[in-house]
């Protein structure tokens, strides 16, 4: 697995995108919603993402999930997400979103390590 993007979830989302933007000097584009990205020359990308109830109840925050941050590891098939993440889940990695095929054209599941830090592991769909 590659590392693929870092998230972080925010409570102020114009705030956090101007520190990164202005202060950081990160090339962010923000259209106002609850997320935002940019791919580094690394080809990593990093995120920012609005922290809501709708993210609470996904990932579970209070019981099993530090709510922080993810960090995305990129496989190189769509298969290789279910694959690794029963793999990881065999190892001892706590289940929290089971792969799923998503409409913007991943394949995405995510686990949380023993410390509760969200672990994504993702692959693009082909296309059709």
């Amino acid at each position: 697995m590659q590392i693929g993007a870092v998230t972080f979830f925010v409570n102020d989302m114009e705030k956090m995108v101007g520190f990164y933007r202005d202060v950081m000097k990160m090339e962010i584009e923000w259209d106002g919603g609850s997320f935002t990205g940019v791919r580094m020359e690394n080809r990593v990308f990093f995120n920012l993402c609005q922290r809501n109830e709708g993210d609470k109840a996904r990932f579970d925050y209070h019981e099993r999930i530090n709510g922080t941050m993810e960090i995305s590891f990129g496989v190189p098939t769509p298969e290789d997400v279910d694959v690794e993440f029963e793999r990881l889940v065999q190892a001892g990695a706590t289940p929290v979103n089971q792969p799923v095929s998503q409409p913007y054209g991943l394949r995405d599941s995510a686990v949380a390590d023993p410390e509760g830090n969200l672990i994504e592991i993702v692959a693009a769909l082909p296309e059709e």
